[in-house]
């Protein structure tokens, strides 16, 4: 899927912990990039944001904010930091769709259609891991990021990951979820749902789940006594 000397010319820094994505943007050209990520860009950058979602998944938490910027009277450069502590990648997506998790986005080239939320992996998730889709679809450039480290896994057959620990997956695969071990599993064990993968493709899993270090910090609080 992914092809090389294609698209935007980019550079990584300080990967893998604190991913950092430098992209030359040709004259006349656009890039879009997730809002407040930027951290540095020549002068001649002109920035317009785009609301993508509708207000009501913006009260649901589902909606996407995305800056574009374009490189006006001349070649420019942009400097991208994501959110979270973790990897940076890129695919080129020559006429297909990759589905991110809702934190994943960095950026994109322009011609990439990036959708807020895909209806159909919404089904059965009731564990509070606040899970919805960003859907990019088109041929260009997308960068992604994870909380840790990113693992490709090329699954041919069927593979399951847990929700919290995916990144992206290509359009190729269906899926399903279902808890693990039944209903007092998904409460007592720790583990929660699960997505099972089938079929030829590609999955990015993340190293690091981010509620389980939220209740590794919880004893660590500061309290009042």
């Amino acid at each position: 899927m992914e092809t090389e000397f294609k698209g935007l010319q980019f550079k990584f820094d300080c990967k893998p912990d604190f991913g950092y994505l430098t992209i030359n943007v040709p004259a006349g050209k656009m890039v879009k990039v997730e809002a407040a990520a930027m951290a540095g860009m020549d002068t001649n950058m002109e920035m317009k944001t785009k609301f993508k979602g509708g207000f009501k998944r913006f009260l649901s938490g589902e909606s996407l904010f995305i800056n574009e910027f374009t490189a006006k009277n001349g070649n420019a450069e942009i400097q991208i930091a994501p959110a979270s502590p973790g990897d940076i990648d890129h695919v080129y997506l020559d006429n297909e769709s990759i589905f991110l998790q809702n934190s994943a986005f960095v950026a994109s080239g322009s011609e990439i259609d990036v959708q807020s939320k895909w209806q159909g992996f919404t089904k059965g998730f009731f564990s509070g891991e606040n899970f919805f889709l960003i859907k990019c679809t088109g041929k260009g450039d997308v960068w992604f990021n994870s909380y840790g480290g990113i693992i490709p896994i090329d699954v041919n057959g069927s593979y399951v990951v847990d929700t919290g620990h995916i990144v992206a997956f290509t359009e190729g695969l269906d899926y399903s979820i279902s808890s693990v071990g039944g209903y007092k599993s998904l409460f007592f064990s720790g583990e929660g749902l699960v997505c099972r993968f089938s079929g030829t493709g590609r999955v990015w899993i993340q190293t690091r789940k981010l509620q389980p270090f939220l209740f590794w910090l919880f004893p660590f609080r500061p309290s009042k006594k």
